[in-house]
């Protein structure tokens, strides 16, 4: 089909499920390790980059698998049953009713979280060097451009998938559901991944009688480390110097192993080398999940399209990398590498790795410097022995507040705030409240290290006041908003917005803070008592915002409010993410997609699988490498960490660079064809000599 075998079809519709499924569970996956299992932004960091480490770790196993016992078809078949049965866990495992709808006890829910990730870990890592190998596999030897082509179809495929599942999975999360609780849908989030993975399986079983599927030849791992540990250990013997020099150490090992093994194991030591600096890359680039995901919480996630195409807020900069994916590999691979080619440029494989390791480097300066405007926008909150308190006036009548003994004096007009002020814990003891009509003073007992609102109003004959505990320590995480209710009113009301429930509230008395289900959305305030009804319609408050919003009047069923912003609203807008993600996204093309190819057109015909493993390596390595320098790293500001990942990731550029002007590309096909040929003319040659000695014979 178009020179195509018509096999590939199935796996390039196979690849396309199988990553839906992994990039939809994967795209909610540190969400639902912050709002659901309730862990810290450092643990979930920490899980996360475990599970994607182990989700590379694992294809070694498939690969031997695979290359040395079962085949590349029965180790994908059997594996993605494992890996369909770890989606199904998960999504059960998500389920708030497991442990009653309550959130005092998790373990249920992270004990099953934990062995399906565990499943889908070693289902989709067995898997991944296999199905790009397989898919190469149907093409003939004279069909290396088209054998080219497949790949780049076969990574527009997985990120295709993953374009879509990142659209669609979010969406779900946000979705309520649960019989005790409302709350956001994870088990639907996770459900349908584990659909689309069933899905890829029976894709994958239909195509069954078309593959070409290519025999196990042994036990390769074992005997290219036998014949790597022979030829060391026979070095080592034959160390003096009276024993003659060979060409390359591996030939050391020509005493007892054949010469194609010997060629073979050379051509994959020699690619494994370039590997070495690899995972650097791969430290930087799976942030985007992690990372990434939580500066974005952290941002203005409101887009005016985004109620027409409902995509959630927190996900919106990270379908960017899969848009322009699906965009730029058709360009990239029919376009901008054949005029490259055209302008006689050498733009060799691994100098588009290269480049692509500098643009991964830029992109998290990128990031940097959006953390630095980030980082403007954060309250500033009292450092030890120090409390802060703000002053509210909810009355008619301008007061002044001089701060005892002989501290500052504040002028505030009516229905207005001042900001937070920071004062020495101990020196504060009392807040003198003067208005042309009466004065008040306020006794002040504040806790070290803790934020205070003072509220007042002039309510005839006297002042009245209340001074509030704040018991906010920051920033609301992951994007969410708080609100509370002071009651301005010379009476009981009870009050509600939207669908929550404030209950009642006493005149000058405030409610405890609550979440806004949704931050850039309206809702309706509802203020009651059994004569009156008072209703308002309240502002978007914006993303990690806190207000407190004083009930003035009742006039005619209509409420009037005012708003006093406890932390302002983010202000930085995810858009700003943008620039990262396309730098990002450019640096996969040139680096993931080049060196998939790369691994397969440089490896022997037994060990395809072996080096698609060992490239795969280079992803679970990078993840531990950011395990190792989040733990280990004493650096508070996360701008600085992005600065280190990108000067690392610099450094290696360069000694990759070097590393590549020594390799010299080879066909493993040629190399294997001589030694083909040469094994049947010693072959032809044992016969002739055989017929020779039964002629002398007879």
């Amino acid at each position: 089909c178009f020179g195509f075998p018509l096999s590939i079809f199935f796996i390039v519709i196979n690849e396309f499920c199988e990553r839906f499924s992994y990039y939809g569970m994967k795209a909610v996956l540190t969400l639902y390790f912050t709002r659901f299992l309730r862990w810290d932004d450092n643990f979930a960091t920490a899980i996360y980059h475990t599970f994607v480490a182990l989700c590379y770790l694992t294809p070694i196993l498939g690969a031997i698998i695979a290359d040395s016992w079962l085949g590349k078809f029965k180790t994908i078949l059997y594996l993605s049953i494992v890996y369909a049965i770890g989606q199904a866990v998960l999504s059960v495992g998500s389920i708030s009713e497991l442990t009653g709808g309550t959130a005092s006890n998790l373990a249920p829910n992270i004990a099953l979280s934990m062995i399906g990730l565990i499943l889908i870990a070693l289902g989709t890592g067995g898997i991944k060097p296999c199905v790009s190998a397989f898919g190469g596999d149907q093409f003939e030897e004279d069909q290396e451009r088209q054998r080219g082509t497949f790949f780049s179809l076969f990574y527009l495929s997985i990120n295709a998938g993953s374009l879509l599942s990142t659209l669609i999975t979010p969406t779900l999360r946000a979705t309520e559901c649960g019989i005790h609780t409302k709350q956001e849908c994870y088990p639907l989030a996770f459900g349908v991944p584990a659909i689309l993975m069933a899905v890829a399986l029976v894709v994958f079983v239909i195509g069954s009688k078309m593959y070409k599927k290519i025999k196990p030849q042994g036990n390769i791992m074992l005997e290219v480390s036998k014949c790597v540990g022979f030829a060391i250990k026979n070095r080592f013997r034959h160390r003096s110097k009276k024993f003659p020099k060979r060409e390359h150490w591996l030939d050391w090992a020509s005493d007892k192993y054949d010469k194609r093994l010997i060629a073979q194991t050379k051509m994959v030591l020699r690619v494994l080398f370039l590997y070495i600096p690899l995972p650097m890359f791969w430290a930087v680039f799976d942030q985007q999940g992690s990372r990434w995901t939580l500066q974005a919480t952290a941002m203005d996630g409101d887009f005016h399209f985004e109620k027409y195409l409902l995509f959630s807020h927190v996900h919106l900069p990270q379908i960017v990398n899969p848009i322009l994916i699906v965009i730029m590999v058709p360009i990239v691979d029919s376009v901008l590498y054949p005029l490259i080619k055209k302008c006689k440029l050498n733009f060799t494989p691994l100098k588009k790795m290269t480049v692509g390791m500098f643009l991964g480097a830029l992109a998290f300066v990128a990031a940097a410097l959006v953390q630095v405007q980030i980082d403007k926008t954060y309250p500033v909150f009292p450092a030890a022995g120090q409390a802060q308190i703000k002053l509210i006036n909810v009355g008619e009548i301008p007061a002044t507040v001089q701060f005892q003994p002989q501290l500052d004096s504040v002028n505030i007009a009516p229905k207005t705030e001042t900001g937070y002020m920071i004062y020495e814990a101990s020196k504060l003891q009392s807040a003198h409240i003067s208005t042309a009509i009466l004065n008040k003073t306020v006794p002040l007992d504040l806790l070290k290290k803790e934020r205070y609102t003072l509220a007042f109003k002039w309510d005839s004959p006297n002042i009245s006041s209340n001074l509030i505990w704040d018991n906010i320590t920051s920033k609301p995480e992951n994007g969410k908003s708080l609100v509370r209710f002071i009651n301005s009113l010379s009476f009981t009301v009870n009050v509600t917005m939207g669908d929550t429930e404030f209950g009642e509230l006493d005149p000058l008395s405030v409610t405890n803070y609550s979440f806004v289900p949704k931050p850039d959305g309206s809702y309706t305030i509802n203020v009651s008592t059994p004569e009156v009804a008072c209703t308002a319609v309240s502002k978007k408050f914006g993303y990690g915002s806190v207000y407190t919003i004083s009930l003035d009047y009742c006039v005619s069923n209509q409420l009037s409010i005012t708003y006093f912003e406890d932390i302002a609203p983010n202000t930085v807008h995810m858009a700003w993410q943008i620039p990262q993600y396309f730098l990002l996204t450019c640096a996969e093309v040139l680096f993931s997609v080049t060196g998939l190819e790369f691994s397969y057109s440089q490896a022997p015909s037994n060990m395809k699988s072996v080096l698609q493993a060992g490239w795969l390596l280079t992803v679970a390595v990078g993840n531990i490498i950011v395990l190792i320098v989040a733990g280990a790293s004493t650096i508070d500001k996360q701008w600085a960490e992005y600065v280190l990942f990108a000067a690392l990731l610099l450094v290696v550029c360069f000694i990759f660079s070097i590393m590549a002007s020594f390799y010299t590309y080879i066909d493993p096909n040629e190399i294997e064809a001589q030694f083909s040929e040469e094994e049947k003319k010693e072959h032809k040659k044992d016969q002739d000599d055989n017929e020779k000695e039964a002629d002398s014979r007879m």
